[in-house]
């Protein structure tokens, strides 16, 4: 089955709004800012999950590697080819790896890692410089990246969160 390419719709702010709402009430349940949602080729919400790293204990536990958990469990990937995954921030390295296994071909963000990684401060130890794009240049598939996408918005609800 050959998958659409979809360049940014007049959906995708819509729908990064919602993703944004989604690490905002991350937040507000005390875990890392971070949100994502998935949704069908036509833009319908099919899932959504927020980072649950600190009340998990959970490293792993990224917004976008919760969401592809419960994608993988819901749909085969030819569907999951057609899908596309918003993220409220760019991401990680170990969640670009994951979208890459998991057959979603289409990646929409909010904040990039420069802005975020700015904003969190770069003496961290959690800081890993690798841009999503790059880790999906590596693979053998096409996978469309379309962000930063509302990045002002998007970094409201990291405000006064990182000390």
């Amino acid at each position: 089955m050959d998958r659409e390419v979809r360049p940014m719709n007049r959906w995708d702010k819509d729908r990064m709004r919602k993703t944004i709402s989604v690490a905002l009430s991350a937040r507000n349940n005390g875990n890392h800012p971070f949100g994502a949602i998935l949704t069908d080729k036509n833009g319908i919400v099919l899932l959504s999950a927020e980072n649950s790293v600190i009340t998990d204990k959970d490293c792993s536990a990224h917004a976008e590697l919760n969401l592809i958990r419960k994608a993988c469990k819901a749909y085969n990937a030819v569907f999951l080819s057609n899908c596309t995954i918003f993220a409220s921030t760019e991401p990680c390295p170990m969640c670009a790896g994951a979208i890459f296994w998991s057959n979603i071909r289409r990646v929409v963000y909010g904040v990039g890692e420069e802005k975020l990684y700015a904003l969190i401060g770069t003496e961290s130890e959690e800081t890993l410089y690798l841009p999503c794009r790059d880790v999906f240049t590596r693979g053998n598939k096409s996978i469309e990246v379309i962000g930063p996408l509302l990045e002002d918005e998007a970094l409201q609800v990291h405000k006064g969160f990182w000390k």
